[in-house]
């Protein structure tokens, strides 16, 4: 059992290498590093194109678990969906960060950033922007906007993103994103929908580091891991499924 999914109803790890140059579509190309990445991950069973053009290659969606992966004109992604260890999904990362320099010919000299992700999704029918006030509170400045009769929350979606190193190069970025719509909060109509946290570590390249993009992808997870243990599950994702559950 991932230690990541106790709290919220999916816990997906993904991945992104951004380029600046556009990636390769050629047929060859393409076929040649899905197979490989199929024959590391053989569930990844279902290629196709997108309208936009994107390439995906992903497992079976209807189960709780599934891997996928995709080409972008300027993007390279990999992701798994409520992996059954955190490990399992830095493991196909990692093989494609492996494969990606040699079969798709991107160099760390074409890399804009790596960004690596932890997202949690929460099933809420209701005001989803309410109910994060609630759980994360909006800080003393901000309170006093609730004390006006008849006031409701229209839209909270807190982020804030940090420097980790003097260049500002390294950086993370929580987020919550919320799906409620005031014609929603008007009927007093709400479906079934999904409340997203993200957290985001990215290495921006351009000039440096001076590292692979293994290394810089091992040292985004460490960073990952210390946040999100200590900060984003007790501290976010721990109060806003606590929130919910007492509706």
């Amino acid at each position: 059992m991932n230690r990541y999914t106790s709290d919220a109803d999916d816990f997906y790890i993904n991945m992104n290498l951004n380029t600046e140059m556009e990636l390769p579509t050629s047929r060859d190309t393409v076929l040649h590093y899905f197979e490989q990445m199929k024959k590391a991950f053989p569930d990844l069973h279902n290629f196709f194109t997108r309208e936009s053009g994107d390439l995906v290659l992903e497992g079976d969606k209807e189960e709780e678990s599934y891997r996928w992966l995709a080409i972008e004109p300027k993007r390279l992604c990999s992701g798994q969906i409520n992996p059954e260890t955190a490990e399992d999904a830095y493991r196909q990362h990692e093989m494609v960060l492996e494969m990606a320099p040699h079969l798709l010919t991107i160099s760390v000299l074409d890399c804009e950033a790596l960004d690596l992700m932890y997202g949690f999704d929460f099933t809420y029918e209701g005001n989803h922007d309410e109910i994060v006030a609630e759980a994360l509170g909006l800080g003393p400045g901000l309170e006093g906007m609730l004390e006006r009769p008849g006031a409701r929350v229209l839209n909270y979606e807190p982020s804030i993103t940090l420097a980790l190193d003097e260049s500002c190069r390294l950086q993370c970025r929580i987020s919550v994103e919320t799906r409620t719509n005031a014609f929603q909060v008007r009927t007093g109509e709400f479906p079934e929908d999904q409340i997203s946290v993200f957290f985001t570590i990215r290495q921006y390249w351009g000039g440096g580091p001076d590292q692979s993009y293994l290394d810089s992808f091992r040292r985004q997870c460490a960073i990952g891991e210390d946040f999100v243990q200590n900060k984003i599950i007790p501290r976010i994702v721990q109060p806003l499924a606590q929130a919910i559950a007492s509706r």
